[in-house]
């Protein structure tokens, strides 16, 4: 007798399509998923990867939330962007992004760097959208930065009330 659980790929009989976020099913004795909107996604036992078939992009797994790796410094900044306008349209300010230390390499060449005017402090902040930058801790201080790519800090409290609000008040 074969044991059910060897059946299924490494995480379990159906995952959540890293994309839509549809319940997809795993295909029995592989390692893969098939997700009826985006296709096939291929589990790596050995990485602890989800790898979509079609485009190579890949996907790893922290409390129940996929989150893609990246290779080129476009796609995290635009993964970047794209949470700092949901956190505008929820009202709210980012005051800080904190990006995971393996993206350093990739990024560092499209960071702002303030140069000194006269009369001004030499401001060595590293800034990215205008937002001032640090890189996180090790994995090995924080394991989930194995997995996660930032971490936008906001100003706390109440969302941020902007002016084109009044309008509609």
């Amino acid at each position: 007798m074969v044991n059910p659980a060897l059946q299924h790929p490494i995480f379990g009989p159906e995952i959540h399509c890293p994309h839509c976020r549809q319940l997809i099913p795993a295909l029995t004795l592989t390692d893969t998923y098939l997700c009826s909107r985006h296709g096939a996604f291929e589990a790596n036992p050995d990485t602890k990867e989800l790898v979509h078939l079609q485009s190579g992009r890949q996907w790893r797994q922290w409390e129940g939330e996929w989150y893609r790796q990246h290779t080129h410094p476009d796609g995290i900044r635009f993964e970047i962007h794209e949470a700092l306008d949901r956190l505008y349209t929820q009202g709210y300010r980012a005051t800080r992004v904190i990006i995971a230390q393996r993206y350093q390499e990739l990024v560092n060449a499209y960071l702002e760097r303030s140069a000194p005017w006269r009369g001004q402090v030499d401001n060595s902040t590293p800034r990215l959208y205008g937002l001032p930058v640090e890189f996180s801790p090790s994995p090995e201080e924080e394991p989930r930065w194995n997995v996660i790519n930032f971490n936008l800090e906001k100003e706390p409290g109440v969302p941020v009330r902007y002016p084109y609000f009044r309008l509609f008040e």
